[in-house]
């Protein structure tokens, strides 16, 4: 072996070497994500969702949040005290964040605890046009009623509390979406449906 070649080889060891030793130190700062991260994560944003939920300068009300059964196929009512927004759209976000944020009362989730709120609109006619990123809608059994009901648990709760809402429109991540899982098609707007309501004596 030449002179050159060996000095070549020794030169490419050194940088190996160098490399494999970099990703080690490199992996042992970068922890796999795990089962407790992901539980702290969701608790911080439900935290989050908390404090923002109580900011608005409104008087505290009662609102009342559907969310799904989906071993019954049936929307359970919930009531909670809100300081909702006079603000149309900061209420309709108030909604939201507290759908996301999920029962008290150990109900079903029609929105992942991960989701986040793009933006908000509320057209003249009444249509509130939410735009939810991707994260959303994720939190049901597969199925065309478990689809239905995350979705009326969101058209539900908004025009129960918000008189201006008349129906809802989605989009995700900014765009309009067929279906969420090949059943409900998400193209139109949706009015809400009693009929999913349980009935409670």
């Amino acid at each position: 072996m030449s002179r050159r070649a060996l000095i070549l080889t020794v030169t490419l060891a050194a940088i190996l070497g160098a490399g494999i030793y970099y990703l080690m130190v490199l992996r042992r700062h970068i922890a796999p994500t795990t089962a407790s991260d992901l539980q702290s994560d969701q608790a911080a944003r439900t935290r989050l969702n908390e404090q923002a939920l109580q900011q608005s300068p409104g008087q505290t009300q009662i609102i009342t949040l559907y969310f799904p059964s989906y071993a019954d196929g049936k929307l359970l009512s919930e009531t909670r005290a809100l300081k909702l927004s006079s603000d149309n759209i900061k209420a309709i976000r108030q909604i939201l964040l507290a759908l996301i944020e999920g029962s008290h009362q150990g109900h079903g989730n029609a929105l992942s605890p991960s989701t986040t709120i793009r933006a908000v609109f509320l057209t003249p006619d009444g249509t509130a046009i939410v735009d939810l990123s991707q994260e959303a809608l994720t939190d049901f059994e597969p199925g065309i009623e478990s689809e239905s009901l995350a979705i009326y648990s969101i058209v539900d709760s908004l025009c129960a509390n918000i008189p201006q809402v008349k129906e809802v429109r989605f989009l995700v991540q900014g765009q309009e979406v067929q279906t969420l899982d090949g059943h409900i098609d998400l193209t139109g707007s949706f009015a809400p449906e009693p009929s999913l309501i349980a009935q409670t004596h």
